[in-house]
């Protein structure tokens, strides 16, 4: 992705690239793959739906593909929700609703 930022000496501006964040990428493309293959992980004991284990994972898988293919958002809200850290957050949140209570 191409950002834009003004020079120092001018107010032209020039493109920077952000790079591909790896570690986001390979968490987003681990859930989509393990949820495609194994829907029953997003599952209570009883065999219903855990929407709410869903909303996590769904959340770091996107947040994990839009940082890991190094896009980053200009407004601060988006680049809050869609970062590296919202996407660990996510994935630990996760964790905790289907391994902690």
């Amino acid at each position: 992705m191409l950002t834009r930022e003004l020079a120092s000496d001018d107010a032209t501006p020039v493109a920077v690239h952000a790079a591909i964040h790896l570690p986001s990428l390979i968490a987003a493309l681990s859930i989509m793959l393990g949820g495609t293959i194994y829907p029953f992980l997003m599952m209570r004991s009883d065999g219903t739906a855990n929407h709410s284990l869903a909303l996590a994972l769904l959340w770091a898988m996107s947040a994990g593909l839009v940082r890991g293919v190094g896009f980053v958002p200009h407004a601060w809200v988006w680049r809050l929700l869609f970062s590296g850290w919202s996407c660990l957050a996510a994935l630990a949140v996760a964790g905790w609703m289907r391994w902690g209570y």
